[in-house]
């Protein structure tokens, strides 16, 4: 098991960069260690196993490392913070640095340590794609790296979530790279809500990033199911598109295939979509279970 724990480092090695230090090092079965994650935050390491127990070979290999190794379980009933493992404690949140971008991380946070790292090489398009003048939408923002790549590029960001502490997490990402929050719109509520608002107003959008969860439940009791309401979102999104804008449509939907959720998406339009899917980042070696499709009318 040590030969399969270094031959997954050494695959990644050339990953690590000046302006990345944010990856995956081990991808369960894609390195031949099913149920078994590490990932690497700036030097800090999170675990997360399949088992209610580290195996033994892999506890002792993470005791010998000098970094900060924090724990949790690969189960969606136990989404509590991660615990320490081994080397230093973390008592505060810390910075990363992705593509030269700073964003904030926490293990003392929740089951989500502040950056889904499977999205890194769609922020790096979206920032390629996006020049001054250009107005992103973000909704399901999370703590809003989306908002922060566009507006890096001189795009200026709206960035919705339910959550008030993520829009507050958002607004200090964008202080950690220089960029003013108070020159971007941060929206609290339910994103459908929101699409008819923007529509109403007459607001358009030259992006629009919809990356819902699987499954949500507003703060008036709507249940949301990506399976069956992705429709819907989409043609509220295209409602408020501008003239040769795009969408980027994300889901991490296990029991969604890229073909099912690419025809919900072609399904919201009368009109003819363009759509072009997107592979995970490299050092996502598994079961590719997070689909992207980039839309353009």
């Amino acid at each position: 098991m040590l030969d399969l724990f270094a031959a997954a480092m050494a695959k990644r090695a050339a990953l690590l960069a000046a302006d990345t230090n944010a990856l995956r090092l081990i991808d369960g079965s894609g390195d031949a260690l099913p149920g078994i994650i590490l990932e690497a935050y700036a030097g800090n390491r999170l675990l997360a196993t399949a088992t209610p127990a580290i195996p033994a070979a892999l506890d002792a290999w993470l005791q010998q490392q000098v970094h900060p190794c924090y724990w949790k379980r690969l189960d969606s009933h136990h989404k509590a913070s991660p615990s320490h493992h081994s080397g230093p404690e973390l008592t505060a949140p810390f910075l990363i640095r992705e593509n030269g971008l700073h964003f904030e991380i926490s293990f003392q946070a929740g089951y989500s340590q502040g950056l889904f790292l499977d999205q890194r090489d769609n922020r790096a398009e979206v920032r390629r794609l996006l020049r001054p003048g250009h107005r992103l939408l973000n909704t399901f923002a999370y703590t809003g790296a989306f908002s922060v790549a566009a507006a890096s590029a001189g795009a200026e960001t709206t960035t919705l979530d339910l959550s008030q502490p993520c829009l507050d997490w958002a607004k200090r990402n964008f202080s950690h790279n220089s960029l003013d929050p108070t020159a971007h719109h941060f929206c609290k509520g339910d994103t459908g809500h929101w699409l008819r608002r923007f529509a109403k107003q007459g607001r358009e959008f030259d992006a629009i990033i919809l990356d819902p969860p699987t499954f949500s439940r507003d703060d008036q009791g709507k249940i949301f199911r990506v399976e069956s309401d992705l429709g819907t979102l989409v043609a509220l999104a295209l409602a408020i598109l501008a003239p040769a804008g795009w969408l980027l449509c994300c889901t991490n939907c296990h029991h969604l295939s890229a073909a099912d959720f690419e025809r919900q998406i072609l399904s919201a339009s009368r009109q003819r979509l363009h759509t072009r899917h997107a592979p995970m980042p490299a050092d996502f070696t598994g079961v590719p279970y997070l689909k992207s499709i980039w839309v353009r009318t």
